[in-house]
């Protein structure tokens, strides 16, 4: 599940904003201003094409296009995103499994491919640390990957029986699928996994969804070990976005955490692409102008990236969310539950992609909950999150939904050449 994670903005928007003479983008998404032009913010931020030349002349220009500022989201680090979803064998079930949602984008996932199965494996390497000591997180990305293989393998006229943890030996053997001729089914979950993208944008203040498509997305529960709780009303809802906030806070205060967010973090265009991964800036929900003064600045430093990321939490994801879900399960210490979880989230992603809702993760409380199980913490906010959740349920990990302002950027993904193995 992509958090999936962080994201942050190199450089205040506030301070951008006073000198374009107009306000940030959180603001402009409360409906008080329209958002400008391009050529209009760069009018009043004086950049013309007049200082595009001089920024050139002294080497801007070369900038410019080494961060590929002027095409952006192209490269062999996008290529998956236009792979083949539908042919024969098992590549396009691979192909879809590596555009689900994961947290902090990354791509926690091995195959393993023989003539009638797919086996999924967790790739350790590819920890977050300190934020996922317990790869609650992990397990839930791991778990977006398998449902999108298996609707892939349903949309190609394959039948699919997933096992679940299949070798006990072996804990990093995550799920077998193993594979059967039946007739394609190519639902509408299905047709949205290339059209699913994290939105960490604004979304529009004040428009409210149908309680009708919250319930719809409810009944995509189909185990009775997860559940989806709505928190959209207050207080429920205002006590949700005042943890968030207070945990994005309690987690840039923290060290290791901070430290073990920020690598994950890209910002170089040329890192992008050898590495195929991380959290960048053309997903963190900006304006194409400001998009672009962005990726034309230096690399911003740890405290500078990670404030952004707390500013955009506190004006922008919170306030604007229509509403929160919160993901449960029986035991959250459960790895099954955990993965069962994660494909109940892809299914949700997916969903409101077919309905025209943004969505982010927003798990920003449940990893200072694991930080606080893992270092002998006080439990603040294991102990605030189970005032949201029904008896018999603890909650795993959350999301906001609403309407977008802006169009997502996609994700860096790797190829499959670089995630699967051959039987």
């Amino acid at each position: 599940m992509t958090r999936t994670g962080p994201t942050a903005v190199a450089t205040s928007l506030s301070e951008f904003a006073a000198v374009a003479g107009t306000s940030a983008p959180s603001d402009r998404a409360s409906g008080a201003r329209q958002a400008m032009s391009r050529r209009t913010f760069l009018r009043r931020a004086g950049i013309g094409a007049g200082a595009i030349v001089a920024v050139a002349g002294v080497g801007g220009g070369w900038r410019a296009w080494d961060q590929g500022v002027f095409i952006p989201e192209t490269g062999d680090a996008y290529g998956a995103w236009s792979a083949s979803l539908l042919g024969s064998g098992q590549m396009p079930l691979v192909n879809a499994a590596i555009l689900a949602a994961n947290a902090h984008d990354t791509q926690p996932w091995r195959f393993v491919v023989a003539n009638d199965q797919i086996d999924l494996y967790a790739d350790r390497s590819r920890s977050m640390g300190a934020m996922d000591p317990v790869r609650r997180e992990m397990d839930m990305s791991l778990g977006c990957a398998l449902e999108n293989l298996v609707l892939t393998a349903r949309a190609n006229g394959l039948a699919p029986t997933v096992t679940l943890l299949p070798d006990a030996s072996e804990p990093n053997f995550i799920a077998r699928v193993h594979l059967t001729t039946e007739v394609p089914d190519r639902s509408p979950l299905f047709e949205a996994i290339p059209k699913r993208h994290t939105n960490r944008g604004a979304f529009a203040a004040g428009r409210r969804i149908d309680p009708e498509i919250l319930r719809q997305a409810a009944d995509l529960v189909d185990t009775s070990t997860t559940g989806l709780i709505w928190l959209d009303a207050d207080p429920a809802r205002s006590r949700f976005g005042r943890l968030t906030i207070d945990a994005t806070a309690a987690i840039v205060a923290d060290p290791e955490m901070a430290r073990d967010d920020f690598a994950w973090y890209r910002q170089d265009w040329g890192e992008i692409q050898r590495r195929k991964d991380g959290i960048t800036i053309d997903t963190a929900g900006l304006y194409e102008p400001m998009r672009i003064i962005v990726r034309l600045l230096p690399p911003s430093d740890r405290r500078t990236m990670q404030q952004g990321w707390l500013e955009a939490t506190a004006t922008r994801h919170v306030p604007t969310a229509a509403a929160f879900g919160l993901l449960s399960v029986r035991d959250r210490a459960d790895t099954a539950q955990r993965i069962e979880a994660g494909r109940l989230f892809e299914r949700v992603h997916l969903f409101a992609t077919t309905r025209g809702l943004a969505l982010q993760p927003l798990n920003q409380v449940f990893e200072r909950i694991d930080r606080e199980t893992t270092s002998g913490l006080t439990p603040t906010f294991t102990r605030a999150i189970q005032d949201l959740v029904p008896a018999g349920q603890q909650a795993l990990g959350a999301f906001r939904v609403g309407y977008g302002t802006t169009q997502p950027g996609l994700a860096p993904r790797r190829p499959v050449i670089d995630v699967i193995w051959r039987s």
